[in-house]
């Protein structure tokens, strides 16, 4: 459906640390760096994080929301203490069971350090 996701950062080396722990905790590798660009790759996806091209501040984007797979419950509310103890901040509801509308999903929701709003999740049987 995508072949990439990109989001901006202030602050290279304190993305780096908490993407590396949150992806860890997902079953990926820490990221590769190339001057101000962090590469993740892990299952066919490609998750960027970079300084702004245009030279501005990065923001995070109002109503937008990224989606991280995991494999199970505890696969979720590990990824979520990792990126909290790393400079996250947890939001919304606390990590737990949610109806999706699609099913039920396991869920947490966060911020990184920049303020990009990540979504870590897996689907649960049917019951």
């Amino acid at each position: 459906m995508y072949t990439h996701i990109m989001v901006g950062s202030n602050d290279i080396a304190r993305s780096k640390v908490f993407y590396d722990a949150l992806f860890a905790a997902l079953g990926g590798k820490p990221g590769m760096q190339k001057d101000d660009r962090v590469l993740y790759l892990h299952n066919q996806a490609v998750f960027i994080v970079t300084r702004p091209i245009d030279g501005q501040p990065a923001t995070h984007a109002n109503g937008g929301t990224i989606g991280l797979g995991a494999a199970d419950p505890a696969q979720v509310a590990a990824a979520h203490a990792a990126g909290v103890a790393h400079g996250g901040t947890a939001i919304e509801a606390p990590v737990g069971e949610r109806d999706t509308g699609l099913g039920q999903a396991y869920l947490g929701y966060l911020r990184d350090p920049d303020g990009n709003k990540l979504c870590l999740g897996c689907r649960l049987p049917a019951a």
